[in-house]
C-alpha cells in the first residue's frame, strides 16, 4: 500500500469517524433533554399540568393513537402540506419560468413580489377564512401562501445567475430563447430548485397549521388550539413533538433525493 492510498483511507476513516460521533452527540443531547424534563416533572420542580413530561406526551400519544382520533388529525395536515407544497413548486417554477422568458414582466412585479413576500403570512390567514370561508382548500391556500412569493424570487434568482457565456453559445448555434432555458437554465437550475424544496416543505407546513390555527376542526393545528383553550397541554406538547417529528422526515426525505441527484 503506497503513502497516498493510505492517507486517503485514514482521511475517510475521519470523516465516518466524525459522523457517528455527531450522531452519537445528537442523540446524547436529546435523551439528557428528555430525562431532565421527566425527572424536573417528576421531582415537581416544574408544574406538570402545565409543563407537562414525556411520559404524559407518549402516553397521551398512545391513548390517542388507539382511539384512531390522532391518525386522522396527522393525516390531514399531512395532505394538506403535501398539496401545498406540490402547488408551490409547480406554480414558482412555471411563474419564474415567465418571468426568465419575459424580462420586461419582471422588472413591472418584481417590487410586487418582494412587498408580498416581506408581509407578515399570520396576518393574511384570517382574511383568507373571511374571503374562503372555513374549508380544507382555504388551509392549503393558507399554505400556499407562506412559500409561494419567496420560491418564486428565490427561483427567478436563481435563473438569471446561469452562466452568459454558456447561453452565449446557444445562441450562436443558433438556438432561440426556449432551446436556452431547456437546454441551459433549467438543467442548470436542479441545484436549486432541490433547495428551494428543501426550504419551502417546512414554509408549507407552518402556513398549513396557521390556518388550521383559525379555520379547522380537524388537524394537528386545531389539535394545539383547542388543547390550549380547554387547558390540556399535553395534547399541545404531543402536537408539537409531532409536527417536529413530521418536519424532520419530510426534509429527510427531500435531502435524500437532493443528493441521489447530485451524484447523478
Amino acid at each position: 500500500m503506497n503513502n497516498h492510498s493510505f492517507r486517503q483511507q485514514q482521511y475517510l476513516f475521519r470523516l465516518k469517524r466524525d459522523r457517528i460521533l455527531i450522531h452519537a452527540f445528537r442523540l446524547l443531547l436529546l435523551a439528557f433533554f428528555l430525562f431532565f424534563w421527566e425527572t424536573a416533572s417528576r421531582k415537581q420542580w416544574i408544574d406538570s399540568f402545565i409543563f407537562s413530561s414525556p411520559s404524559l406526551v407518549l402516553e397521551t400519544f398512545v391513548k390517542m393513537l388507539k382511539e384512531q382520533s390522532l391518525t386522522l388529525h396527522i393525516r390531514i395536515t399531512l395532505s394538506e402540506t403535501l398539496i401545498s407544497f406540490f402547488l408551490v413548486m409547480s406554480l414558482g417554477i412555471l411563474s419564474a419560468v415567465i418571468l426568465w422568458l419575459f424580462p420586461k414582466i419582471s422588472r413591472i412585479l418584481e417590487p410586487y413580489l418582494v412587498v408580498l413576500n416581506s408581509l407578515p403570512k399570520s396576518a393574511l390567514a384570517p382574511l383568507l377564512i373571511v374571503w374562503l370561508g372555513a374549508s380544507e382548500k382555504t388551509i392549503i391556500v393558507s399554505g400556499i401562501s407562506v412559500a409561494i412569493f419567496g420560491c418564486i424570487l428565490n427561483l427567478y434568482t436563481g435563473f438569471t445567475e446561469i452562466s452568459q457565456e454558456k447561453l452565449k453559445l446557444i445562441r450562436t448555434l443558433g438556438g432561440g430563447r426556449i432551446d436556452e432555458l431547456f437546454k441551459i437554465v433549467l438543467p442548470s437550475s436542479v441545484p436549486t430548485i432541490l433547495s428551494n424544496m428543501k426550504v419551502n416543505i417546512g414554509l408549507c407546513l407552518v402556513g398549513v397549521i396557521i390556518g388550521e390555527f383559525i379555520g379547522a376542526r380537524q388537524g394537528l393545528g386545531y389539535l394545539i388550539i383547542y388543547g390550549s383553550q380547554t387547558f390540556k397541554l399535553t395534547w399541545v406538547l404531543m402536537s408539537i413533538v409531532i409536527l417536529m417529528i413530521i418536519a424532520m422526515l419530510l426534509y429527510g426525505i427531500l435531502n435524500l433525493i437532493e443528493r441521489k441527484v447530485r451524484k447523478h
